[in-house]
């Protein structure tokens, strides 16, 4: 017998081999899975009739003088222990398991025979009727089938009965009972009872939602203008420093709209709260319910911890955030001891204080940036970083020449070429220094203009600072004028140094001095040098200058040359003002 057991084995084996050599020779590798799993399960059956067989075959065979009782026994423990390693297919219907099924049905396996009766015992509980007596069981010489009118619900097998350690009759009964106490359990809930029940509240739930909304509206229609009269009446406008943010017309618009979208949250409120009781009341759309809370309730509980899962890194930031803040504040306190004089550092100017405390708060809030950067929350994901490095290229595209400007003003700033106040020339440009910045410098002409220059450009030409050489060595104030070669140069001299001297804001020590500069072919030209420290008068002493050398050369009776008419002349007078009598 046991030889016997052993060859069919053998035999199923090979044929399992045969069909997956030919399997996969065919089929692609996922179909070859899939048919290898179903050949599996279907060899595990063919196995467990087999042991069962045996053990039937072993019982027939016993010695007759055993008892029923002690081959029953034997029998029952063979079958537990062949049950605690074969997996069944259990009947599982709204989370409530009926009953378990390990043997076939012909060529039906377990598992498509609960599927059937799954089916079936869900659409007799659905049914608008149903009479409890429709379920019974038919016997027949091979069968028993479990009946719900004129549908086959499950047909039990003596091989079930086996597995059970029980007969097929008895296992029949006990599976009809329980599946008609779940039929008549779903029917409970999903018959024509419930539904209009289910359409009452329907009812019900439309008509209290229809009169919350008019309650609401009626509320705000009575409330508005009372409540808009109210806040008109508050005289406490916000301001920030002079300009008015809130005025009692604004401050009414802004009433009327956060009223507005009170209203519309209240309307929204019951809404959420009387659409998924409308599902609610019916099995069918029941799971509605949820998923329409869950639209609105996931996304808060998503939101809730997350924040909460992010409450440590954000400590983390407000500590570094705080730590940095406090050092920038100590190197503001010591920078503006340095600016006020109060402290004093060997080679560190007084001017530096500002712009090197801005440079070292862009540094240090550089690096807090960078050491906050990994906490924050989606740092590492693909799309903050692709954003992140598009801002970035976008920046260093568009700011070159403001980049460019702001180290231009960084090199100027500690170069000191001229500072606030200062008169300097740039170019065909001159005039005071109205304000530095780290773009731009902002210069007034004399005429009052002001100019706005790049701080490229500066550090491109040559720019002179008139204050600094004043203050230190005095400016050269001087001008040219021409004289025919008739006039001796010892009074040109004189009358040039009684006019520097005549001057105001021109200084005598050093004294002032000439210079021939040129003798061309139709005069002689003279250059009268005198210094000064007033550089802001600069224009009034060139004027006073030029004044007091025409009054002495038309006081001596010195005509100023001029080459055109002198080449021009034809016994014309002297070109010098007549004395007025």
């Amino acid at each position: 017998m046991r030889t016997y057991f052993y060859k069919i084995l053998i035999v199923c084996f090979g044929l399992f081999v045969s069909l997956g050599v030919n399997a996969q020779a065919v089929l692609t590798t996922d179909s070859v899975l899939s048919e290898s799993d179903s050949l599996i399960h279907v060899l595990r059956t063919q196995v467990q009739e087999l042991q069962l067989q045996r053990i039937m075959m072993q019982e027939r065979l016993a010695e007759t003088g055993r008892g029923d009782s002690v081959r029953k026994a034997e029998r029952m423990a063979r079958i537990d222990s062949l049950r605690t390693i074969t997996p069944g297919a259990p009947l599982v219907i709204e989370g409530d398991t009926l009953l378990v099924l390990y043997a076939r049905k012909g060529g039906v396996l377990a598992e498509k025979r609960v599927e059937q009766a799954y089916h079936i015992i869900l659409s007799q509980g659905k049914r608008m009727t149903m009479f409890a007596d429709s379920v019974y069981v038919y016997e027949s010489d091979f069968f028993s089938d479990i009946m719900a009118g004129n549908d086959v619900i499950l047909s039990v097998t003596d091989l079930d009965g086996l597995w059970q350690n029980t007969t097929r009759q008895e296992l029949a009964a006990k599976y009809a009972e329980v599946i008609k106490t779940k039929i008549v359990e779903i029917h409970e809930e999903y018959g024509l009872r419930q539904k209009l029940y289910g359409l009452m509240w329907v009812a019900i739930i439309i008509v209290v939602q229809t009169l919350l909304i008019r309650f609401t509206l009626w509320l705000y229609r009575r409330w508005r203008y009372r409540l808009l009269r109210r806040v008109m009446r508050w005289d406490i406008p916000l301001r920030i420093r002079d300009y008015e943010v809130l005025n009692v017309r604004r401050r009414g618009l802004l009433f009327l709209f956060f009223y507005r979208l009170l209203r519309i949250f209240l309307i929204l409120i019951q809404l959420l709260i009387s659409v998924p009781l409308l599902f609610y009341v019916f099995p069918e759309t029941k799971t509605f319910t949820f998923t329409i809370l869950g639209y609105i309730w996931n996304p808060f509980v998503d939101i809730v911890m997350s924040v909460i899962g992010y409450l440590p890194n954000l400590f983390k930031i407000i500590v570094i955030i705080i730590c940095f803040r406090y050092i920038v504040k100590a190197i503001r306190y010591l920078l503006n001891e340095v600016a006020t004089g109060k402290l004093k550092i060997n080679g560190f100017y007084a001017d530096w204080a500002q712009p090197t405390f801005l440079i070292l708060r862009l540094l240090l809030y550089s690096f807090m940036f960078v050491m906050i950067w990994p906490l924050l929350p989606s740092s590492n994901s693909e799309i903050f970083q692709g954003v992140s490095v598009f801002i970035g290229v976008i920046v260093s595209l568009g700011s070159t020449s403001i980049v460019g400007n702001v180290m231009a003003g960084l090199v100027m700033t500690y170069m000191r070429p001229f500072k606030e106040g200062d008169f300097i020339r740039f170019g065909e440009v001159e005039g005071f220094v109205l304000e530095k910045t780290a773009l731009v410098t902002r210069v007034r002409t004399r005429k009052n203009e002001v100019i706005t220059i790049p701080n490229s450009n500066l550090m491109s030409a040559q720019t002179s600072n008139f204050t600094f050489a004043a203050e230190n060595f005095g400016i050269i104030v001087h001008t040219k004028v021409t004289i025919g070669y008739d006039m001796k140069h010892e009074l040109i001299e004189n009358l040039l140094l009684a006019s520097a001297k005549a001057t105001h804001h021109l200084l005598q020590k050093p004294l002032p001095y000439v210079r021939v500069t040129a003798l061309d072919d139709f005069y002689v030209e003279y250059e009268i040098n005198a210094f000064t420290h007033s550089t802001d008068k600069l224009s009034d002493i060139y004027s006073e200058l030029h004044q007091n050398i025409l009054d002495h050369f038309h006081e001596a009776g010195v005509e100023i040359m001029s080459p055109h008419i002198f080449a021009h002349r034809d016994n014309l007078e002297l070109q010098i003002p007549k004395n007025e009598k």
